[in-house]
């Protein structure tokens, strides 16, 4: 079960290379990257979270997706840039210009195997930058090489209606919207009489700075959490990680297929 969550028929190693050399419309089909990361996730999380919801709402998504699109799944990158959480024991950490060089490296063979198009679906917030100096630096080689540098959690879900404000603020690790995914993926390895709730402390009060978002500060993960939770792990639930998952997935689908159909804008071919 080398695939694990990704349909079988949308998984790319299970491709011959002559299967691949005969592809039809190859320029347009979609070749999905999941990154993800081995990092910390509290006491009741197992260290795999991020890399096992990207393959999980990929693997939704694909199955969902009509059989005329055509898009695969690589392997997931299973380990990140997670060294803000280096503290934290079993954390595995690339540095950023490794992440980097193995992206390229991969869109390089990707190209010469005569692909057009590369999702790089990043499902860990530590990372997202590198994503997008890859997806840059990859069509600044290759012209016609379209890159996306997307964030899983990014397209549009119904997260607002199922998490507090606090949460969609503050909870970015660990907390409602993780452990309910990981208890609809993975229920046996979270363990809820673990679960806690701990929001980052000493953040700054009236002030335009935050930790995410638009004007935001360094930070690593042991300055703001003891735990190493971001949010209230105590409210998951099955039903909504249930919810959050579809819903994750069905924007992934709508997200695929516009891939599928987009076109570079170029002034020069206009």
């Amino acid at each position: 079960m080398m695939h694990g969550f990704i349909p079988q028929k949308r998984y790319f190693p299970y491709l011959t290379w002559t299967e691949i050399q005969s592809m039809s419309d190859k320029e347009n089909v979609v070749i999905i990257q999941p990154v993800g990361a081995i990092e910390q996730h509290g006491p009741h999380l197992p260290i795999v979270v991020d890399s096992a919801i990207g393959m999980g709402v990929l693997g939704k998504a694909l199955e969902k997706l009509e059989d005329c699109i055509p898009a695969y799944s690589l392997p997931c990158l299973y380990y990140g840039k997670s060294n803000e959480h280096w503290h934290f024991p079993g954390t595995i950490t690339l540095s950023a210009q490794t992440l980097l060089l193995v992206l390229i490296e991969i869109a390089d063979s990707l190209y010469r195997s005569g692909f057009r198009k590369l999702i790089l679906m990043n499902s860990h917030g530590g990372q997202p930058q590198v994503m997008e100096i890859a997806a840059r630096d990859i069509h600044q080689k290759y012209g016609d090489f379209l890159v996306f540098p997307l964030f899983t959690w990014r397209v549009p879900n119904i997260a607002h209606e199922l998490l507090t404000e606090k949460e969609l603020e503050y909870g970015i690790h660990a907390g409602d919207a993780e452990t309910s995914i990981m208890l609809s993926l993975l229920p046996e390895q979270v363990k809820m009489e673990k679960a806690v709730t701990e929001y980052p402390q000493g953040m700054p009060e009236d002030s335009l700075l935050s930790m995410e978002g638009q004007l935001p500060f360094a930070w690593l993960t042991s300055e703001l959490t003891q735990s190493g939770v971001m949010g209230d792990a105590t409210a998951a639930t099955k039903e909504k990680g249930d919810r959050l998952l579809e819903s994750v997935a069905d924007g992934w689908v709508r997200v695929i297929k516009d891939i599928y159909k987009f076109r570079q804008p170029n002034v020069n071919q206009v």
